[in-house]
Formats: structure tokens, C-alpha cells, sequence
């Protein structure tokens, strides 16, 4: 009987319905929801936005009851923009992020709506597939003005997703990087009466004495002077980075990039200098002034070994102070100042790798929200700019807080201390907080007299001595960053022979300063590199770089 009764009234109901129909009236359970709208800065109803992260960096630091999608940014978000943000596609390093991505491009996974792109290989396998967004006018009609004059400062950015005039992402956050500093144990300087080194010779005699002399006074034979890694080839651009000492042989020439010399690209890997700067790490290597297992250690492993007290020096960004201060907990006396990076062998500086952006931005084709992102996205920027809600930080009690009337920095000062800040910036779709002047710009100014009156002068007025020296050497030394002159897409022999050739070369200079082959085996690679398709590839960057003319595109972009 009660099957039978609830077929009766479903009937009725369908009936009903079906004369309310008939008679022009509407049901609200059968319309579509209504669009949102954008009334005074906010989304109504809110909508969300389905993004890709490489990994979740505040992973195992969120707040109790935070996480990748529910955290006091995305909170922040939903309540002032209307914009929920939903990651969708989450990888946990590199490699498992791009395979996830070339997964979705064959169906198997969800293309998300908006997603970062670390490789100009898959950038450009995406665009070639027909699934990404091109998005050349929606950045004319959106792109907030100070963000305009923000991207027209670099036009090269664009050149990986630029084709036939169109453009189908933008660099995420482009600017200058801060360059490297040397940081080095000035209690074993002071202790063995030496002074910093300036020039490759006075930096062996530092790094043999740091070897030799016993300079934390122990009595052990257990310090070494140089520690790097290898791993990742020898020009990672960053941190534990030897790019310097092939600088020193090469100049511009920088091995693993690029380079331009009257209008032509070659191949820093090959150039002149780099056996001379084999030659000296070889000889480094087997006397134990270098760390033994460079070729196997990443660059928090060489890292660890300056923190733990073992090394000397150590080169990366300045803000590589603050992640091996520790040294100087753990090591009594122990003391660690920022100096410039040496000068070449012809007395001219040596030389880094520049970076003017980390990634992509990149839609899918079927993303109709771009005036959203770009509120979401413009936002971001007020921390940089030191304006609106994020004029100290992104959130108080995150990234900084206010005691007694102060802004204070230092999260162990919080009134809910805390070991260290958590990363607010990277809660968004962001990998690194945006910014706006070329690194170490706000330091230099506070060195030079400026007050700090606004937030991002006032946070780098809160970092510790040595790390504000960085940034000012840094920043001074601006001119000594390169940023690769090639940034295209892979050409089509790169597409077949580049992995063998990149391996081949960090094989070769690995052995060679293990003492494992001679040092003419550099001369042997040098000959297979090019005959292994390094002659081919050179024609064809050159034939890139000739080519190359984003003025049509930046002119679409209202970025002229």
C-alpha cells in the first residue's frame, strides 16, 4: 500500500508539474544556478576555481585544523573574493607533478582550471595539444594595471608560450632573483688569520686551510672547505651551487645555459674554461677540500654538512643564512658572514644563473573565469606592495603579528609563539610570494638610510645581521645574474637527444673531478656533444633565437 500510494503522488507531482510548465511558469529546482556576479570586489554566489600545486610546501606546518584547502588564505579568499580555490591535482615533488599533469592530457586525470608549469617541455606539449586557454586578450582586458607594469618589464618571460603571436600562459611572478652570496665560517677565518677570499687562488688557500689546519681547534682531522652538490649538474642557480668556480675559468659562459655573444647562442657546457675549471676541482677533490660524496648529495645534503659544522663554505641565495644558522647553536664560537662571490681569473666578476620567473601559469581551454583569477591574483600582490589587507603580511599570527601595539616578524615573539612563520604566500596558487623590485632591493634601501615605514621594508629590517648582508651584496652584484638566452621550447633534436647529452655531460665532469677519467676525457665530450646532436641543436636555437619577436603579442596584451 505504501509503494502504491507514492506512485500515486509522484504522478500527481509530475502532473503538476508538468501543467505549471505548460502554463509558462518556472520551478527554480529545475533552472541552472545563477551566474555569479562580481558586485563591489567579491563573486555572488562565489565560485571556485580548480588548481594544481607541484607539492603542498606548508604540508605538516598548517595550523591545527588547516590544510591545502582550508587555511586561513583560502578562508580569506572565500569571505572577501567570493573565489574558493580547490586543488585538484596535487603532486608530491617535480616528477610525480609533471607526470600528473601529461596524465590529464591523456584523460587520465582532470586538467585542473589553472595550473603552474615548471618545464618548458611540457609547456609546450600542453599548448601543442590543444588544451590549454589562450589567453593573449583576456590579459589586455583584465591584467590590472600595476600587474601590466609589472610584465612589460619582461618581455622574455613570454617566449616559451608564445606561438604565431598568441599566448597561451604568463611567467608566475616575474622578476629578478636575488643573486648568491659566499657564506663562510669567519670564526675559522679569524682563527687561522685569514681573510675572505676574493680571487680563485686566495679561495684554494682558504678552502686548503679549512682542510688542513684544523680551524675548529678540535684536534680531528674532520672539516673540509668547500662543500656543493652535484647531483643535479653543476649550475643549479640556487643554493650549493660550484657555478662560481667555473665562472671564475668561463665568465659569461656558464655551463647547463646559454649564453649570447654578438647576436649568437652557444652552449656553456662547451665553451673554453670549463677543463681549466674541471682541472681545479679535480685537484680540489682529491686532496679533501671538497665534500667526498658531492656527485650523490642533493643540496640540502651539502647543506647539512656546513650546519653540522664540517664545511666552511658554502654559496647560495642570502637567504641560505637562515637555514644553516643553526651552525652557530650548534658549534660553540662558531660564526657565519655573507660575502661577495670571487673574481674570475681575469679579473673580471664571475658570473650566475638569473631567473626572471619560476613557472607558468597556464588554463584550461575551457576556464571562463580569468577575471577572477586576475583579482585573486592582483591581491597577492598587495603584501609585496605593502597595501590593503596584506600591508605587514598575509595573515596576522602567520607571517607576522602585532604585540603591544608592534609589528613584530619573528614568530618565536608571536603572542602564540611559533618556531617559524608559516608560508601564507604559498597557501594560494603561488608557489613564492610575489614581488615587485628586483631581491635585496628593500634591504639595500634600509642599508643606505632608508626608514621602514611600510611592511616589506619592516620585515626585512626584522632579519638578522647576516642575512640583511646578503641581501645587500646581492643586491649590488645584480649585474653579475644571467638568465639563460635560451627559454624557447625544446627544439626537435632536443626533443630526441638532449636527455642523453645532459647526461653524458654531468657523467663526464663528475668523473673527471672524482679522478675517475682523465681530464681529456672533457675534450672527447666536447666532440660527442656535438656530434651527438649538439650541432644540430645549436642551428636550431639559433634559428629560435632569431626568430624570436614578442612585440606583436606584448602589443595584443596592451603590454607595449
Amino acid at each position: 500500500m505504501y509503494i502504491k500510494k507514492t506512485g500515486v503522488i509522484l504522478s500527481a507531482a509530475v502532473v503538476a508539474i508538468s501543467m505549471l510548465a505548460g502554463c509558462g511558469s518556472s520551478d527554480s529546482r529545475n533552472e541552472p544556478a545563477a551566474p555569479a556576479v562580481l558586485k563591489d570586489g567579491k563573486y555572488e554566489p562565489p565560485i571556485t576555481i580548480a588548481i594544481g600545486k607541484q607539492l603542498d610546501e606548508n604540508a605538516g606546518k598548517y595550523k591545527t585544523g588547516e590544510s591545502v584547502d582550508d587555511n586561513v588564505l583560502t578562508r580569506w579568499a572565500l569571505e572577501n573574493l567570493g573565489i574558493k580555490t580547490q586543488t585538484t591535482l596535487l603532486g608530491g615533488d617535480a616528477g610525480n607533478y609533471n607526470t600528473k599533469l601529461r596524465l590529464a592530457l591523456t584523460g587520465s586525470e582532470k586538467l585542473p582550471d589553472l595550473f603552474p608549469v615548471y618545464d618548458t617541455t611540457l609547456a609546450n606539449d600542453l599548448i601543442e595539444s590543444g588544451r590549454v586557454k589562450e589567453v593573449t586578450e583576456d590579459i589586455a582586458k583584465y591584467m590590472p594595471a600595476r600587474l601590466k607594469e609589472i610584465y612589460k618589464q619582461y618581455p622574455t618571460t613570454f617566449n616559451p608560450v608564445v606561438r604565431d603571436g598568441k599566448v597561451y600562459g604568463m611567467a608566475i611572478s616575474p622578476n629578478l632573483t636575488e643573486g648568491q652570496v659566499m657564506l663562510i665560517r669567519q670564526d675559522w677565518l679569524d682563527s687561522l688569520k685569514l681573510e675572505a677570499p676574493t680571487t680563485i687562488d686566495e679561495f684554494e688557500s682558504v678552502i686548503a686551510a679549512f682542510t688542513n689546519e684544523d680551524p675548529d681547534g678540535n684536534g680531528k682531522n674532520d672539516t673540509y672547505g668547500f662543500t656543493f652538490s652535484g647531483k643535479d649538474g653543476y649550475n643549479t642557480g640556487w643554493v650549493s651551487d660550484p657555478v662560481m668556480i667555473f665562472s671564475a675559468y668561463t665568465g659569461k659562459k656558464l655551463p647547463m645555459q646559454w649564453s649570447e655573444e654578438n647576436g649568437k647562442l652557444s652552449y656553456g657546457s662547451v665553451a673554453d674554461g670549463n677543463k681549466e675549471a674541471l682541472a681545479k676541482l679535480r685537484d680540489w677533490y682529491s686532496k679533501g677540500y671538497l665534500n667526498k660524496e658531492l656527485a650523490t648529495q642533493g643540496a640540502w645534503d651539502a647543506i647539512a654538512d656546513f650546519t653540522e659544522g664540517q664545511a666552511g663554505i658554502i654559496v647560495g641565495r642570502p637567504w641560505l643564512y637562515d637555514s644553516v644558522k643553526d651552525v652557530e647553536k650548534n658549534v660553540k664560537g662558531a660564526k657565519v658572514k655573507a660575502y661577495a662571490t670571487i673574481q674570475g681569473v681575469d679579473g673580471d666578476r664571475t658570473y650566475q644563473n638569473g631567473q626572471l620567473n619560476d613557472g607558468y601559469f597556464m588554463f584550461n581551454k575551457d576556464f571562463s573565469n580569468m577575471e577572477a583569477f586576475f583579482l585573486y591574483y592582483d591581491k597577492l600582490y598587495d603584501a609585496a606592495f605593502g597595501t590593503g589587507d596584506f600591508q605587514y603580511g598575509y595573515a596576522q599570527g602567520y607571517d607576522y603579528d602585532i604585540v603591544d601595539g608592534e609589528v613584530v616578524f619573528d614568530p618565536t615573539k608571536f603572542n602564540e609563539p611559533m618556531d617559524a612563520i608559516q608560508g601564507v604566500g604559498k597557501m594560494a596558487f603561488t608557489k613564492n610570494t610575489p614581488a615587485v623590485y628586483p631581491a635585496g632591493k628593500n634591504f639595500y634601501d634600509l642599508a643606505n638610510g632608508a626608514k621602514p615605514d611600510n611592511g616589506p621594508l619592516m620585515a626585512a629590517d626584522s632579519a638578522q645581521q647576516t642575512t640583511k648582508d646578503g641581501f645587500v651584496i646581492s643586491y649590488e652584484n645584480r649585474d653579475s645574474l644571467l638568465p639563460s638566452a635560451f627559454n624557447g621550447p625544446p627544439t626537435s633534436t632536443m626533443q630526441t637527444s638532449w636527455e642523453q647529452l645532459t647526461t653524458m655531460e654531468k657523467e663526464t665532469f663528475t668523473k673527471i673531478i672524482y679522478g675517475n677519467e682523465p681530464l681529456e676525457a672533457y675534450d672527447a665530450f666536447v666532440q660527442n656533444w656535438y656530434a651527438k646532436g649538439g650541432t644540430q641543436i645549436t642551428e636550431e636555437v639559433n634559428e629560435w633565437y632569431a626568430g624570436t619577436n614578442t612585440k606583436d603579442a606584448m602589443t595584443r596584451m596592451g603590454l607595449e
